[in-house]
C-alpha cells in the first residue's frame, strides 16, 4: 500500500482514470441520452441567417452574463413565458464550431430580464434598436450598458438605411441621422427570434410550481377587470414604450396621457390597437400586436386600458370585461373576412 502512495505514476494514473470515469458517467453519457431522447418541437422556427449572425454577436458582447433564457418551473417565472422551459426547447441547439460550445445560452444570472420569449413580449424592431443604442431612453432605471458602436451617424439617409428614433435628450450633440449597422439589425433579428414554441395540442403544458390561487370570476358582467392589477399588467406589457408616466417618448413612442384614442368613450379603437398593433404616424415607431402576441384575455385587456383611461389625469369611464370581450370577438370576425 505504501508503495502505491510513494509512486507518483500510480497516483497520477489513478486520479486521471477516476476523473475520466466520472466525466463519462456524469457528463458524456447523460448528454448522449438527452441528445437521443429529445427532439425540437414541431412548432419551433429555424433561425434565419441574420438571426444566426445575431446570436454570435449576442455571445461576443457578453449578453449571456446578464440575461437568462430559461423559464424555471416557479410561479415567479410566469412573467417570462407561458410555460416552464422543457428539454425540447434546446434540442435544436448545436456547437457553434469545433472549438466553441455556445449551443445553449441559458445563462445563470438575471441582472436583466429573461429573454426566452422576448420575441413575443417585445417584437418591435424600433424599440429593440433604441434599447441597444441607449437603454435608458426606454427604461429609465436600466443598468444595461449602451451599445453605440452598433450604430453610425450619417448626414443623409441612403436607400435601405434603418434610422433609429432617438429622443433629443439622448442624442448628446449628434446632429446627423442615427442609423443601425448590419450588426445591430442582426442582433435584433436574433432577439426577435426568441419565442417560446407552442406545445402540440396533444401535450398538456406543465403548470408552474407554487401557483397562486386564481382569482374567482366575477358573478356579474359589470365588473371592470375581475380584480386584476392593471398597473402591473401595464408595466409588463406597455410601460417600456409609453413610460410609467404615460407620456411616451418624443420622436419614438406616442403619449397615452391626454390621448384621444385612450379617452374616447367608445374603446373599440383602443382595444384594436392593443390587440392588433398600430402603424403610427411618421414621427412614431409602429406598435406591435401586444395583445395578440401575449395572448391577453379580455379581463387583462380591460385592466390595462382601465388603468390607462384613469391615470395621469385621464378621466374616461372604466370599461367592463363583457364590453371588451364583445369588441375582441368583433375584431376577430372582421379579421376573418
Amino acid at each position: 500500500m505504501m508503495d502505491f502512495f510513494n509512486d507518483y505514476r500510480k497516483l497520477y494514473l489513478s486520479a486521471l482514470s477516476l476523473f475520466v470515469l466520472l466525466t463519462i458517467l456524469v457528463a458524456i453519457m447523460p448528454a448522449i441520452s438527452n441528445q437521443n431522447n429529445n427532439s425540437p418541437l414541431p412548432t419551433e422556427e429555424v433561425l434565419s441567417d441574420a438571426a444566426l449572425a445575431g446570436k454570435a454577436l449576442y455571445v461576443a458582447n457578453g449578453c449571456v452574463a446578464c440575461h437568462t433564457q430559461q423559464v424555471r418551473n416557479l410561479d415567479m417565472d410566469k412573467m417570462w413565458g407561458k410555460r416552464p422551459s422543457i428539454a425540447a426547447d434546446y434540442a435544436s441547439e448545436h456547437r457553434t464550431d469545433l472549438w466553441r460550445n455556445t449551443a445553449t445560452l441559458m445563462g445563470t444570472e438575471r441582472t436583466g430580464p429573461d429573454l426566452t420569449d422576448i420575441g413575443n413580449r417585445q417584437p418591435s424592431a424600433e424599440w429593440n434598436l433604441l434599447h441597444l443604442y441607449q437603454p435608458r431612453a426606454v427604461v429609465a432605471e436600466s443598468i444595461m450598458p449602451a451599445y453605440p458602436w452598433l450604430f453610425e451617424e450619417k448626414a443623409e439617409l441612403e436607400e435601405g438605411d434603418v434610422e433609429i428614433p432617438v429622443p433629443d435628450v439622448f442624442r448628446k450633440g449628434v446632429k446627423g441621422r442615427i442609423v443601425a449597422t448590419q450588426d445591430a439589425l442582426n442582433l435584433v433579428a436574433y432577439l426577435q427570434s426568441l419565442k417560446q414554441a407552442q406545445l402540440p395540442e396533444a401535450i398538456v403544458a406543465p403548470e408552474f410550481l407554487y401557483k397562486r390561487e386564481e382569482k374567482l370570476k366575477a358573478a356579474t358582467a359589470g365588473v371592470d377587470d375581475l380584480g386584476l392589477d392593471g398597473v402591473a399588467l401595464y408595466a409588463a406589457n406597455c410601460q417600456s414604450c409609453h413610460q410609467a408616466n404615460g407620456e411616451g417618448l418624443k420622436g419614438a413612442f406616442p403619449p397615452l396621457k391626454g390621448s384621444q384614442i385612450v379617452l374616447d368613450d367608445n374603446p373599440e379603437v383602443l382595444i384594436d390597437v392593443v390587440m392588433n398593433g398600430y402603424d403610427a404616424r411618421a414621427e412614431f415607431a409602429s406598435m406591435p400586436a401586444i395583445g395578440t402576441n401575449m395572448k391577453l384575455s379580455a379581463a387583462e385587456v380591460a385592466a390595462i386600458i382601465n388603468h390607462e383611461r384613469t391615470s395621469w389625469g385621464n378621466n374616461a369611464r372604466k370599461v367592463s370585461v363583457e364590453e371588451v370581450q364583445k369588441i375582441m370577438d368583433l375584431l376577430k370576425q372582421t379579421a376573418k373576412k
